[in-house]
């Protein structure tokens, strides 16, 4: 009996050793720690000697809590988020630590910077509309239809729900690259915002839940990752890829410079950049970049074949920053302001 009990002590024992010596890897992220679950258990199968340390947080809170626990002894080993300007900010800035490996060569060029950013994921940015409201076959294909359907609708009440762009740095970001791509369409469809009513929101989950109960008949600049998902479970969400051009976003990951656990980040940063890894990603519904992975719905190479040279990714690039330079905001968001209040 006492050897017995004895054994069991000793296993208990070597359960606690081994949990006490697991290193812990702290991730700040800007993902929905739901949606990537799957993603983090299989990471912690292949490496039972790493804990991840998820923290799911809003882009904006993402970036200022970094900067505020910069020198301390608490800081985030790697941070993951698809508010491309910001991330490439702190990069550039300096706060970045350069690796590389076989998983980062295998990136397409366009996503990856200096060996210190690295976009982990292809995801378009779409329009979605309430199926109830909304017949499939009349919603607009393009961003110049979207103006036009506007501006004939603001009598039947379709308000159209979108990212406020002082309220997420990812909203920001895909409007001002929306300009970029077209500022005469863009500048109309703020102006049809205004008078059909907009209701801005700082996600894409809050813009799916007007349109999944009918406070807004349309969404612009949805996640299609989200919407997929929630489309696979809710009747009254659907969405569609604009035919003129689709923007494509990327989850930039990097390695903190000061990361307490260098060894542990680069370790997940390679998994997410594996084949195994970015298989995972299409399987939780967030779209893998590279293009040797099986293709399937959630696939860069399924994308492509669906929608050719629509397919606009966001460059990893110091373009990134042009729009937070702090005049070039302001000038910005005053446009905005007046385009959305101009007289109907």
């Amino acid at each position: 009996m006492m050897i017995d009990w004895l054994r069991r002590a000793l296993a208990a024992l070597c359960l606690v050793a081994g949990a006490v010596a697991a290193e812990p890897m702290v991730l700040y992220a800007a993902t929905d720690r739901q949606v990537v679950e799957p993603l983090v258990a299989d990471f912690q199968a292949l490496h039972p000697d790493i804990r991840v340390e998820y923290h799911d947080l809003n882009s904006g809170e993402l970036h200022e809590r970094f900067l505020s626990e910069l020198g301390s002894t608490r800081q985030a080993d790697v941070l993951w988020s698809s508010a491309m300007n910001l991330q490439f900010k702190l990069v550039n800035d300096g706060y970045a630590a350069p690796y590389q490996s076989a998983e980062t060569a295998a990136l397409p060029a366009w996503a990856i910077w200096k060996g210190e950013a690295f976009g982990v994921t292809f995801e378009p940015v779409v329009f979605a509309y309430n199926t109830k409201r909304l017949a499939a076959d009349a919603v607009p294909r393009t961003h110049a239809e979207l103006v036009r359907f506007l501006e004939r609708s603001p009598q039947r009440g379709l308000r159209v729900a979108s990212y406020d762009p002082r309220g997420s740095g990812l909203g920001y970001l895909l409007h001002t690259q929306d300009m970029e791509a077209n500022p005469v369409a863009f500048w109309n469809l703020i102006r049809a915002f205004g008078r059909t009513g907009v209701i801005l929101e700082p996600s894409t989950a809050e813009m799916l839940e007007h349109l999944s109960v009918g406070r807004a008949a349309l969404g612009y600049n949805v996640l299609l990752s989200y919407a997929m998902n929630r489309a696979a479970v809710d009747p009254n969400i659907g969405l569609l890829l604009p035919r003129d051009y689709t923007l494509v976003l990327s989850r930039i990951a990097f390695i903190n410079r000061q990361a307490p656990h260098p060894q542990a980040a680069r370790r997940w940063i390679d998994y997410l950049l594996s084949q195994r890894g970015q298989a995972m990603i299409n399987r939780v519904g967030l779209f893998s970049v590279r293009e040797d992975v099986p293709a399937g719905d959630h696939s860069v190479v399924e994308l492509r074949r669906q929608m050719g040279s629509a397919l606009r990714p966001v460059v990893i690039s110091t373009g990134l920053l042009t729009y937070l330079d702090k005049m070039k905001r302001e000038l910005f968001l005053s446009r905005w302001d007046a385009a959305l209040s101009a007289p109907r």
